[in-house]
């Protein structure tokens, strides 16, 4: 009796048994951190040069210089509105506080008065001419103080000043008009408009000057001084005056 074995299952079996082993193959990306070292850097200032380095790193500052400021209105002053003659106006009496201040580097000193003590004295028969005569009894033109504040050239003794206010028409208690509003430069140079124009004074030694301003006047609401006047028009302040400055 015979066997026959199968050479495709003998192959089978002699590939079971073979001791080769199988090769796998891995591939890794890992890859070792770099190490930092610090480095220190160091210097040794002594105190004379630290002391030497922290002044040149500070800006000068500017140093103010505060004043107070009296104002004080004279006599002699003018008035014009329109193309009518000019009021003669004695302003005697009148004054004003504020204060000042100035830095290195400018030469022009910054004033600002205060309202609460500022007074201009009206426009009545006791203070005012018109054509060489007094002003009727009843009639007072009352001036409001709104705003008075420029600046003074210490070295050239020019005057500009920012000057707003309201000027009241009054005849007694029978009438009395809206304010009139005035705006003006008044200055030390001179002052020129379209109708009216003048010239003004520096500042002397004693402190008197004269300061003038040409200001325009809008129309208000009332018709008869619209027409009065010919609003719109323009006015002409002439108002000698003394500045007292003094350090703080």
């Amino acid at each position: 009796m015979g066997c026959n074995i199968n050479p495709s299952s003998s192959s089978i079996f002699s590939n079971l048994g073979s001791k080769t082993p199988t090769k796998i193959f891995s591939f890794s990306t890992f890859k070792p951190k770099p190490t930092y070292h610090p480095i220190y850097f160091s210097s040794t200032f002594s105190p004379e040069q630290q002391q030497s380095i922290n002044t040149s790193n500070q800006t000068p500052q500017p140093k103010n210089t505060l004043y107070s400021v009296k104002f004080k209105t004279l006599g002699d002053c003018k008035l014009g509105i329109a193309r009518y003659p000019d009021f003669v106006y004695d302003a005697e009496g009148g004054l004003g506080t504020g204060t000042g201040t100035i830095t290195d580097t400018t030469k022009e000193i910054s004033v600002s008065f205060d309202l609460k003590t500022l007074y201009i004295p009206p426009l009545n028969s006791a203070t005012t001419r018109f054509l060489g005569l007094p002003l009727p009894p009843l009639l007072k033109i009352d001036i409001e103080p709104q705003l008075l504040q420029g600046t003074i050239n210490e070295e050239t003794r020019k005057v500009d000043l920012e000057f707003k206010a309201m000027f009241w028409f009054s005849v007694g208690t029978i009438y009395k008009a809206p304010p009139l509003v005035v705006e003006t430069i008044l200055t030390s140079e001179d002052s020129i408009g379209t109708m009216r124009r003048g010239r003004g004074e520096k500042l002397n030694k004693e402190g008197k000057c004269k300061l003038v301003g040409v200001a325009k006047v809008d129309p208000i609401d009332d018709v008869f001084m619209n027409t009065f006047l010919g609003l719109p028009t323009e006015c002409l302040a002439v108002l000698n005056a003394t500045i007292y400055l003094s350090t703080s």
